[in-house]
């Protein structure tokens, strides 16, 4: 019986690379796969988002001769009596697009309806209003704690206080309310009026001081 020779290192290769690859390969297409996915994918997307939606790829930010006063997808604080008033934000301390977040609180817990209870308290005795005609957004946050929009309804109470601080007429006011309602996308959701649009709209429409 024959034993049969032994092959040389430099025989054995040919094979452990046919069956494990040429590791050269593998680098080449990870960094094909990096450069495809990683840069060039991403940049593509970006110029034709930027060209076909500038003002959505660029945040929709709002701005006021020449200064950007917000976004137009982000809520902002009003307080005074002259605003119409957004949701409640638990993001950070109020609308900080860096700590998004909703309330975290269940329905059923005392602490959220002991707040909702002051709230809508407090909302009815500023609009002349009963608590039970409070709608629910103004009275809770969102979950993101970001959203500009208030429902119709509660820009609606809203409708006498403003008029009367901006000594401006009700359907005026009622006006510049449809004029900042935006629909939902694709005719899907429930239409909101845009806060920051609205406001700024009375800005221009009857200038008071303050914020």
């Amino acid at each position: 019986m024959t034993t049969p020779p032994i092959p040389e290192p430099d025989q054995l290769a040919p094979d452990l690379d046919s069956r494990g690859g040429n590791p050269l390969t593998w680098i080449s297409f990870a960094i094909l796969t990096f450069l495809l996915a990683g840069l060039l994918y991403p940049a593509v997307t970006t110029l034709i988002a930027g060209a076909i939606f500038p003002a959505q790829a660029n945040g929709s930010l709002i701005t006021v001769n020449g200064k950007v006063v917000g976004s137009a997808l982000v809520g902002q604080t009003f307080s005074g009596d002259q605003y119409f008033i957004g949701r409640p934000s638990a993001a950070g301390n109020g609308y900080d697009p860096t700590s998004a977040s909703g309330s975290n609180l269940a329905s059923s817990n005392p602490a959220l309806r002991t707040r909702v209870q002051a709230d809508s308290a407090a909302i009815a005795k500023r609009e002349g209003v009963s608590a039970a005609q409070i709608p629910a957004d103004l009275v809770t946050a969102s979950g993101s704690g970001l959203d500009p929009h208030i429902s119709p309804a509660g820009a609606a109470i809203q409708v006498a206080r403003v008029a009367r601080v901006r000594n401006l007429g009700e359907e005026k006011v009622r006006e510049l309310v449809s004029a900042a309602t935006e629909k939902g996308v694709l005719g899907l959701g429930e239409s909101g009026v845009n806060v920051l649009k609205l406001n700024l709209a009375l800005d221009a429409a009857a200038p008071t001081a303050g914020r």
